[in-house]
Formats: C-alpha cells, sequence, structure tokens
C-alpha cells in the first residue's frame, strides 16, 4: 500500500505543479504566459524533484513513471507484484493533479477561448511541434532512454540530494532532447491529464488529440526497455 500512496502523492505533486507551469505560461491573463522553454524545462525538472521527495518519504521509490516501473520489472529490478500499484498510483495521481489544475487556472481557461490562443490539450500532455510520427516516436525513444539509463546509473535517487540530480536531468533533457514532442518521457503524465482533459468540463476546451497519444505511451516504454537492457548488458 505504501507504494500505490508514495506513487500517487508524488504524481500528483509532479503534475500539479509541472502542469501547472504550463496553464501558466500558455493561457492568458497570467503573468508568466510567453515565459521561455528554459523557463518551462527548469519547473518541470523541480516539479520532479518535489514529487520524488514525497514519493520517497510516503514509502514509495519514487518511480512516477510507467516507463521506469515496468521496464526495471521486466529486468528484474523491481518486484511485478507492486508494478499494478505503483501504475494505479502514478495514473490516478497525474488524473488528479490535472483535474486541480483545471479548477485552479479555471478563470484563465474561460479568458482564453481557442488553441491559437494557448487554451489546448498542450497543457495536460503532450503534442509533436512537427506531426511526423516516426521521427516524434524516434524523440521519446531517445530522450526516454537517456532518462532512465542516467537514472539506473543513480541507483536509489529518492535519498539525500539525488532527487535534485534527478530534476536536473529531466532540466537538461528538456533543454537537449524535448523540444520536438515536448518530451513526455512517462506515460502516466501523458495519459492521466489527457483523460481529465476529455472528460472534465475545461472551458473552451479543445481536441484532446488522441490520434497522437499512441507515441508518449510507446515511445518511453521502448526507451526505457531499451536502457534496461543495455544497463543489465555491460555490467
Amino acid at each position: 500500500m505504501n507504494g500505490f500512496i508514495g506513487e500517487f502523492f508524488g504524481t500528483l505533486i509532479l503534475i500539479l505543479i509541472g502542469g501547472g507551469c504550463s496553464a501558466s505560461v500558455n493561457l492568458k491573463r497570467n503573468y508568466a504566459r510567453g515565459s521561455s522553454w528554459w523557463f518551462v524545462c527548469a519547473s518541470w525538472g523541480l516539479a520532479v524533484t518535489m514529487g520524488v521527495y514525497v514519493a520517497g518519504s510516503l514509502g514509495s521509490l519514487g518511480h512516477l513513471n510507467p516507463a521506469v516501473t515496468i521496464p526495471y520489472a521486466i529486468c528484474g529490478l523491481f518486484p511485478w507484484h507492486q508494478v499494478l500499484p505503483y501504475l494505479a498510483g502514478q495514473f490516478l495521481g497525474a488524473f488528479v493533479a490535472a483535474a486541480l489544475v483545471i479548477i485552479f487556472y479555471y478563470p484563465q481557461f474561460k479568458a482564453t477561448r481557442t488553441v491559437k490562443e494557448g487554451n489546448s490539450v498542450g497543457i495536460f500532455a503532450t503534442r509533436p511541434a512537427i506531426r511526423a510520427p516516426f521521427f516524434n516516436l524516434f524523440s521519446e525513444v531517445v530522450a526516454t532512454f537517456a532518462f532512465v539509463f542516467i537514472l539506473l546509473n543513480l541507483g536509489n535517487f529518492t535519498t539525500g540530494m539525488k532527487p535534485f540530480i534527478v530534476g536536473l536531468l529531466i532540466t537538461v533533457i528538456g533543454t537537449g532532447l524535448g523540444s520536438t514532442t515536448g518530451f513526455a518521457l512517462n506515460p502516466a503524465r501523458d495519459w492521466g491529464p489527457r483523460f481529465a482533459y476529455t472528460i472534465l468540463p475545461v472551458p473552451n476546451k479543445a481536441s484532446a488529440e488522441w490520434w497522437y497519444a499512441w507515441v508518449p505511451m510507446v515511445g518511453p516504454l521502448v526507451g526505457g526497455l531499451l536502457a534496461c537492457f543495455l544497463e543489465q548488458a555491460i555490467k
């Protein structure tokens, strides 16, 4: 049960802060509207740091991400009996956090009437800068491979200053590898909020763009698996 609780609240903090940043940057009548890509990457990096700290304190390993949990389990680095509680915590935490972001920024959603003005599913989930399915998938595979491969070499990343290292890792992946797809790296981070956007009454809601959702699901899982396989092959 601790695994579920830690992953739920850790992912909730991650998406509440990260999704809040996306809403703040995109929606009208916000002081941070139009802020830079560096602002976005650093904010998401710190959101991950705080989520990992919360998750670790509440008894989980701070995965916050099916692309960590599932590859770790397949490669024998994480017990299978904990996979479902971890995944449930991750997806539910992301969904609840997205609902909170909708409530928090409700007046700004009402003031931002169109996708062109900034009111889109991109606040909650990832979208490609250029629609090119192979390259979009490749971007997510490579970015998640780098992310998980480095995590594997950090060991237990919930201890000491390591959550800050994870946050720096997210930031630099965002600046270096994230601008083509919005660097999902995490199926729960994408699908939980995308589903919330789909079913909840968001003012001036546009398409949830489920046509793209397979990329942030498949790409991170493949990238995470490749990282685990390589780690095991070279050690």
